[in-house]
């Protein structure tokens, strides 16, 4: 269900309980009246997912609840941070929890666009926060009401790793898409460069900087939480995660290759144009030279004073012969040379 403040901003909550025998969704209407609720003695994992940032009253309540650090509730609230990973051990004060940020990336009108998704991992319950409706864990959802599947087989940690997983395999479609209009970009560089194709080439390059600057650091995140040991991951998902860090890595490569390929497509798209400038330039040089030698021709002929030749009638015939002849001659000595 959704919050809704004064001002027209909402929150859209949805808790998922499952075990391996049995799921129960819940879009939550009331959340003090949900709150004030245990979780089901059966429910083996329970998963929160809060969509929108909007309401400071809803996200305190379940910072409360939850007891999450203030630093992580911080971290929540002001989005646009970079992919993280940070243990909260058990203090007394604090339960243990581990936070993890990490972006979600999706295509708007041939745009890729990135949004900020926090976990919240504890021993039995996950809490997600993103910061508007829609997501791309649609296949987990499915998955989670699928009987004798792996999600619902495994603990909470394994969940956080096959959504994880969805946001990095999430990448390869847009890279896919930014292969296709590199492709496109090549041939039209090659045929008909014009200055469309230069800036449809540094737009490539400024939205595969923005999958870098997401899935870099998130290569990052993967190897501390296999490295580190931490309460709330088991060694099941530990192991998992190796499959996740080859795929970042995968992702990288693709991304530094297209860039690469980008920028010598920028490279092939500037000689292009100076082959292109130095046909015109070949051209309009090889028309004024033909026309040196025949306008001094003229201008010898064309003067306001008597010329003994200009008393034949046959010598104006024979002006145009010399003229016809001498662009024959340099045409043909230009070929000869391989100027034309």
């Amino acid at each position: 269900m959704t919050q809704s403040r004064g001002d027209g901003a909402t929150v859209t909550i949805t808790c998922t309980d499952f075990s391996p025998d049995c799921v129960q969704v819940e879009h939550v209407a009331n959340v003090d009246d949900f709150l004030a609720r245990h979780r089901p003695e059966w429910a083996v994992v329970r998963w929160l997912n809060i969509d929108g940032l909007s309401d400071m009253n809803v996200l305190r309540a379940f910072a409360v609840k939850y007891n999450l650090h203030p630093l992580v509730v911080e971290d929540v609230v002001h989005v646009g941070q970079r992919p993280k990973a940070e243990d909260y051990p058990n203090t007394g004060e604090h339960q243990a929890r581990l936070f993890i940020i990490a972006r979600m990336l999706e295509m708007f009108d041939g745009h890729v666009q990135s949004e900020q998704i926090s976990f919240v991992l504890g021993h039995k319950t996950l809490l997600t926060f993103q910061e508007r409706q829609g997501d791309v864990w649609d296949p987990i959802r499915q998955r989670i009401g699928a009987k004798g599947s792996r999600l619902r087989q495994n603990d909470v940690s394994f969940l956080i790793y096959s959504l994880l997983d969805a946001l990095i395999d999430q990448c390869f479609p847009i890279l896919e898409f930014y292969s296709e209009q590199l492709e496109d970009l090549e041939d039209q560089a090659l045929a008909t460069p014009t200055g469309d194709t230069i800036r449809r080439i540094h737009a490539v390059k400024r939205e595969l900087l923005v999958v870098r600057r997401c899935v870099w650091p998130m290569r990052e995140v993967i190897n501390r939480l296999q490295r580190e040991k931490h309460e709330c991951m088991s060694d099941v998902t530990r192991t998992y995660l190796r499959d996740l860090y080859d795929n970042c890595v995968q992702i990288i490569d693709l991304v530094e290759t297209y860039r690469e390929f980008a920028t010598s497509l920028a490279e092939i798209y500037m000689s292009a144009l100076s082959i292109r400038m130095n046909e015109i330039m070949k051209v309009l040089t090889i028309m004024g030279t033909i026309f040196i030698p025949l306008t001094f021709l003229a201008g010898v002929y064309g003067m306001n004073m008597p010329i003994p030749e200009n008393q034949s009638s046959w010598t104006y015939p024979i002006f145009w012969c010399i003229c016809i002849a001498t662009v024959v001659g340099m045409l043909r000595v230009f070929k000869r040379r391989g100027w034309l």
